[in-house]
């Protein structure tokens, strides 16, 4: 299986991205490393074709569940009710640089996130990836992809089930 990111090494310049959301850098810069050594994230980088240790985007992912209330009542109902957590992944946070922004890359990254998680939950149970948007944008960004608001929550999901539909031949 090929992805199109790299696991986030030391080579890569995590000091010079910038996509214009201050706590979106600032994770990258400041935390992502740590979460990291913790295994608390995964954090995934595009890098540039020209100069490998450049980043044109990043996208981080982790373990998460979701209370099964959340879940629309359509799809609650054909959960089992022993349940009172879903098992998810969630796309923690996801940034394209600056430079590279208006060319296609969030698409390019949230197709390569959603990949991984379909090849995940093969292994390890995961009922749906899960976002939390950061702004309007974001969530119109996801909506746009087939991506569903949880009721009582400003998270949004989208099933494996409906996943497997792209990446399964």
């Amino acid at each position: 299986m090929t992805f199109l990111t790299n696991a986030l090494v030391d080579k890569h310049k995590k000091e010079a991205f910038s996509c214009g959301k201050e706590m979106l850098d600032n994770y990258l810069k400041t935390q992502a490393n740590q979460d990291i050594k913790r295994k608390l994230s995964t954090c995934f980088i595009l890098e540039d074709e020209v100069d490998d240790s450049k980043i044109k985007g990043y996208y981080t992912l982790s373990n998460s569940s979701i209370p099964l209330e959340f879940v629309p009542l359509n799809i609650q109902k054909k959960l089992p009710k022993s349940y009172a957590n879903i098992p998810t992944t969630l796309l923690g946070r996801m940034a394209v640089d600056e430079h590279y922004q208006g060319q296609k890359i969030g698409k390019l990254l949230l197709t390569d996130a959603l990949k991984r998680c379909f090849e995940i939950s093969k292994i390890i149970g995961s009922f749906a990836v899960i976002v939390d948007p950061i702004d309007k944008n974001a969530e119109m960004f996801y909506q746009k992809y087939g991506f569903i608001s949880l009721p009582d929550s400003k998270k949004m999901f989208l099933a494996i089930k409906t996943i497997s539909q792209i990446f399964e031949n």
